[in-house]
């Protein structure tokens, strides 16, 4: 399964323990700044030690956790929940997240009377 070591890099073991869909997704959010370690922006190659708090800005929410077991490979959604505890707040409600409007396919770019009207939806002048 896992191998214990002691240290490991952060964009595997995001992408290991499925905080990420693949390793260079989470390499690519930590070139970008979405992945802090101890407070600290992390590159991809940082090295990560048991009781680290990792911190994964992902759309529309925040996961914060702590690292409990190092791991290399990927494995199994129920082995990965157990090297980490989640101290991450509750995610928002459906109903409060902005639904994106989605438009026909094959209608086409919106006029500008329909531009007007979905600008009217949203508050703007």
């Amino acid at each position: 399964m896992g191998e214990d070591t002691t240290s490991v890099r952060v964009d595997a073991w995001i992408w290991a323990v499925r905080l990420a869909k693949t390793r260079s997704a989470a390499a690519a959010a930590c070139r970008a700044g979405h992945v802090r370690v101890n407070g600290e922006r992390a590159k991809p190659a940082q090295a990560l030690r048991p009781g680290d708090e990792v911190r994964v800005r992902q759309p529309g929410r925040e996961r914060i956790v702590v690292v409990s077991k190092l791991l290399r490979k990927r494995v199994g959604a129920a082995v990965a929940a157990e090297c980490f505890v989640d101290n991450s707040p509750p995610p928002p409600p459906r109903e409060l997240t902005v639904a994106v409007p989605v438009r026909d396919r094959g209608a086409g770019r919106p006029t500008k009377r329909e531009r007007r009207d979905m600008e009217r939806l949203r508050g703007r002048p």
